[in-house]
């Protein structure tokens, strides 16, 4: 059986898989479809037996039917599991209200995670964003009340600016850091990238395609009912001229004999030893492919080929990445 390498999250921190099973689209989350829950089950497990033990969740995802889901799967197998789970968003249907940062708020959210996933304590435990609505001691500081009475073991933040996250490291120790990066959002690496290296602090990497547009399988103009619509990268002649670039991602994973979407894991991955791609996936199809990503390496003349293609700001237009 093959198994993912195991790294420590951050330069302390705990051991984890080098490559993260994102669980939010198997929920209706923002209004999209339902899975097959019995696959979404499978598919945890058998990632568990591949080693892939971080498994991130939030308890606003499918209003708590992910942390139900996760709950389901890791059932008498605790140990072998990782548990990142994200908390502060308010939603009402699909559509987001705001955040709830109060450190009331969290300590009741908190219990009701525990509950759903059927575990006594979460493993990270991170607000999804920070704003300005509750001071940051007291969000942090409910976190760190939270690890000293046993129910969280680790601190985590997600996309943070670099002031934010050197401000919350200052009130306790960040473990991971949860951000959106690709080879079409590279703006963390100017300065919340090296921030989270000084500090030693992990990081998660999500949205490893940008939205699908460096799968290869995107064509303009996008259908109709496409979310990525919402975005401005995917509109008009932004679209246009990014898909052209996605060419030369694709013609380097045509002659490496794998698919532009293990490219653009392989390539978050041999960022740096304590970055996680972190992938969303919902069936056990997907697993042996992105596992084969975690295993690709680059020759110079390759990653110099996509470091000018795909240099800060040579994809055109914004995703929610670029708030």
């Amino acid at each position: 059986m093959t198994t993912v390498k195991k790294i420590s999250l951050g330069k302390k921190g705990p051991l984890v898989s080098k490559l993260g099973l994102g669980c939010m689209r198997m929920s209706p989350v923002w209004g999209g479809p339902s899975r097959d829950e019995a696959e979404s089950i499978a598919t945890i497990q058998q990632a568990l037996d591949n080693g892939i033990n971080f498994l991130n969740t939030g308890d606003f995802y499918g209003a708590g039917h992910n942390e139900l889901l996760v709950g389901k799967a890791v059932k008498g197998r605790r140990d072998d599991a990782f548990i990142s789970v994200k908390f502060g968003a308010i939603f009402y249907g699909s559509q987001m209200l705001g955040l709830d940062l109060r450190p009331i708020a969290i300590k009741n959210f908190v219990n009701y995670s525990l509950v759903r996933l059927g575990i006594d304590t979460i493993d990270l435990y991170q607000p999804c964003r920070l704003d300005n609505s509750v001071p940051m001691e007291d969000v942090i500081g409910t976190v760190a009340d939270l690890i000293k009475e046993g129910k969280v073991r680790h601190l985590g933040v997600s996309e943070v600016t670099a002031n934010q996250l050197r401000k919350a490291h200052s009130i306790h120790p960040v473990t991971a850091l949860e951000i959106g990066y690709s080879l079409a959002d590279r703006q963390i690496e100017s300065d919340l990238l090296p921030t989270a290296r000084e500090l030693g602090i992990g990081v998660v990497a999500f949205a490893n395609t940008a939205e699908g547009l460096l799968t290869g399988d995107l064509k303009a103009p996008l259908p109709a009912n496409a979310y990525q619509l919402h975005f401005s990268r995917f509109q008009g002649d932004n679209l246009v001229k990014n898909l052209e670039k996605v060419e030369v991602l694709k013609k380097i994973a045509a002659d490496k004999g794998c698919t532009p979407t293990q490219l653009a894991i392989a390539w978050v991955n041999t960022q740096d030893e304590h970055m996680m791609p972190l992938v969303s996936m919902s069936s056990r199809s997907r697993l042996p492919e992105n596992m084969k990503a975690m295993e690709l390496t680059f020759s110079q003349a390759e990653l110099d080929t996509l470091n000018t293609n795909f240099a800060p700001g040579a994809i055109l237009g914004g995703t929610y990445l670029h708030r």
